[in-house]
């Protein structure tokens, strides 16, 4: 049963974690412009993966592609590759581990092969959560140090360089949901071990012995074959029975008899 709903629960929470991964990617606020020194508040400027938008104080809301590739930083092409790579890696585990759900039967299906399912499932989902947190940290470390050149240029008095970017929403959602796809792949691995067929853990292997089966008995200075003829024991029941009276009972020597 435990292994049920470790197994169920990692279901659930890996499955939260690649959807949180796709909405973070989807997301247009991976960076916000920073407003703490900005004089013009009425326009607000926020860029994603996928394009920048513009926004009005009078909530008119302007975005815009971006319609080159090779003009974009390698290190935002990285970022956008390690979000696919994860989203990728997502729906094929989940994918896997639908059908490696112990509660979920599926012809003749053996307890080994959902094993190993689930095992596979739970590779991929720590691989997508590792690729997802990633992703988000370099972009993040991107950010981080374009704020300090810009505050530096900023203490330089060259005050129309650029502006000033900081941390979006997309971010944390990202970290949040790299997370619970790491920790959904764990769960995943530890219940795997649980689905093992306990034959499988521990193979016995048997011995017959070829021949005839040789039985063993044991006496006071030597040992039998088995084979013996029996007239030994017969020649002595037959003395028992002559030393027995008529009348049933059995005769025992007297002290006389030894003089």
């Amino acid at each position: 049963m435990s292994v049920t709903i470790c197994q169920s629960m990692g279901f659930v929470v890996s499955a939260l974690g690649i959807g949180g991964i796709i909405a973070s990617t989807c997301m247009d606020q991976w960076s916000t412009q920073d407003l703490y020194n900005n004089v013009v508040t009425a326009v607000f400027n926020y860029q994603g993966l996928w394009r920048t938008c513009i926004r009005e104080s009078s909530g008119f809301t302007e975005c815009r592609g971006y319609f080159t590739i090779l003009g974009l930083p390698a290190m935002f092409q990285a970022v956008r590759a390690l979000m696919i790579v994860g989203i990728v890696l997502g729906i094929l585990g989940l994918l896997v581990c639908i059908f490696a759900l112990k509660c979920v039967r599926i012809g003749s299906m053996e307890d080994s092969a959902k094993a190993n399912m689930t095992l596979t499932s739970g590779i991929m989902f720590i691989v997508a959560g590792l690729c997802a947190i990633t992703g988000v940290s370099v972009f993040a470390n991107m950010l981080v140090t374009n704020f300090w050149m810009s505050t530096a240029s900023m203490y330089q008095g060259m005050q129309n360089i650029q502006n000033r970017y900081t941390f979006g929403s997309a971010l944390f959602v990202g970290w949040v949901a790299g997370g619970l796809a790491l920790v959904g792949g764990i769960m995943m691995c530890l219940a795997c071990r649980g689905l093992i067929p306990e034959e499988s853990r521990y193979k016995a292997v048997s011995y017959n012995a070829s021949g005839r089966n040789i039985s063993y008995r044991t006496g006071p200075y030597k040992v039998g074959s088995g084979y013996e003829p029996e007239t030994k024991s017969r020649k002595g029941a037959g003395c028992e029975e002559a030393a027995r009276s008529e009348d049933g009972r059995r005769s025992y020597p007297s002290k006389y008899d030894y003089v």
